[in-house]
């Protein structure tokens, strides 16, 4: 029978995944309750707990927060949304590229920002050409999902694996993993395209289904009130901080404290600019930030962490046995464990949040690279892909489906599963199936 600390630790993590599915605006409460609960216990000590967490993913996260919220405030990208509409000549056109704008600022702005800042203009234009505006936020929405995947700091997921693989800012556009399994002829540490392509390559076929799901959008489109910039400040810090992480390999090749350290460092910068020319009290900059995913992280971090430290028997773990159950399956085959593993992700992520999954399953999708002898990238650039891209399905499987929801929910509207999948299935099946499908012929 397993030892008690055992057991405690798998039922913690049960129950805490299963409130997060039925409380999920209290995730972050959930998620610090049972990480006291787990210390409080005794299952991991204090010491060790603090350790669990990885605070130069933290650092990184909540620098971006800071820099992130200067960005939006600064009216920079509400200004290139309003001008892409209005060099657009058919109410399609203009809805694909604020889609494609929600994707690009994804890529370093967290996701619910992006969808509450472009969301004024989507509202916008379908007023002025009496357009119901639910399918065009709901495309908003998938876009910054699918686009958060593509960078080190574009979404937690990205940020929680590039920490586990090590992974600095320019290894998620082209990867080499030292690694002695290649097949012969191959160059081991094979320099290649990353997670970034395999997104793009969603992207392009995804955007290609929003096409058709808007084709009866021909219309003309009108002209939209352009915003000013209120400052380029903060676009010019959030460039220097992509610059400056991009040479962090070369300074901490095993991303354990530059990374993070830098975004605080940027985003300190940032509340001191903030203050300086006085866009609002300290308080209210505070307020603006996503506290809530801040603590959730850091909660998840310990509980997750539990379940692979404690001991189920004297070699095994939790993980270790679910990855040998995983194993048992798919067998040496290469191809059924990537597909399996892909299939799992995409359905667990449509209805609950993606970190704590992704968290748990980061050790057992090790093992299983290691039991296939396959390259590891191969089967976590597959998880990060059905992680993040899972909570299309759904509109409650991702943040930014929730708040986009509850945009047209003030307005009126009420949206259904059915609704959401519409464009959520569809659309995810093109951008999940072809980033696979890049990734395979890549990492295989």
């Amino acid at each position: 029978m397993p030892p008690f600390y055992a057991i405690a630790a798998l039922a913690i993590f049960v129950v805490c995944y299963a409130l997060f599915i039925f409380l999920p605006r209290h995730r972050s409460s959930v998620a610090c309750a049972a990480a006291l609960l787990v210390v409080a216990l005794g299952v991991v000590p204090w010491r060790e707990a603090i350790y669990l967490v990885n605070w130069n993913v933290m650092g990184l996260f909540i620098g971006m927060l800071v820099l992130a919220d200067l960005f939006m405030q600064s009216k920079m990208p509400a200004v290139l949304a309003e001008r892409l509409v209005d060099r657009m000549k058919t109410v399609r056109g203009a809805m694909l590229a604020v889609c494609a704008l929600a994707g690009f600022l994804s890529i370093f702005v967290e996701n619910v920002a992006v969808v509450l800042l472009i969301a004024p203009v989507a509202f916008a234009v379908a007023d002025k050409l009496n357009l119901n505006p639910m399918p065009f936020l709901i495309a908003i929405a998938v876009c910054t999902n699918l686009q958060g995947t593509a960078t080190l700091i574009g979404d937690p997921p990205s940020m929680l694996l590039g920490g586990f693989m090590k992974m600095n800012f320019n290894d998620f556009f082209f990867y080499r993993f030292p690694n002695e399994i290649w097949k012969q002829g191959d160059t081991i540490g094979a320099l290649r395209p990353s997670i970034f392509f395999a997104v793009q390559i969603g992207a392009i076929a995804s955007m290609l289904v929003l096409a058709w799901l808007f084709r009866r959008n021909d219309q003309p489109t009108a002209t939209v009130a352009v915003e000013k910039i209120r400052s380029w400040t903060p676009t010019a810090m959030l460039a220097l901080l992509i610059l400056g992480l991009s040479t962090c390999s070369f300074f901490d090749p095993e991303f354990k404290w530059l990374a993070g350290t830098m975004c605080m460092v940027f985003g300190a910068a940032g509340v001191v600019w903030y203050l300086t020319v006085k866009w609002g009290s300290l308080k209210e900059l505070t307020q603006s930030l996503d506290w809530d995913t801040t603590f959730f992280l850091i909660g998840v971090f310990i509980v997750v962490g539990a379940i692979g430290e404690v001991k189920v028997s004297e070699d095994n773990s939790w993980l270790d046995l679910l990855a040998g159950a995983l194993n048992q399956y798919v067998g040496t085959n290469v191809l059924l464990g990537f597909l399996t593993m892909i299939f799992l992700a995409v359905a667990v992520s449509g209805f609950v949040d993606n970190v704590p999954f992704l968290l748990a399953m980061i050790p057992v999708v090790q093992k299983m690279a290691d039991f296939e002898h396959a390259p590891l990238p191969l089967f976590m650039f597959g998880l990060l892909i059905g992680c993040s891209l899972g909570g299309n399905l759904t509109p409650i499987g991702a943040s930014a489906n929730v708040v986009t929801i509850g945009l047209l929910r003030k307005r009126g509207i009420t949206v259904s599963f059915l609704d959401f999948a519409k464009i959520g299935v569809p659309f995810t099946i093109a951008a999940v199936g072809a980033s696979a499908i890049f990734v395979w012929l890549v990492w295989r």
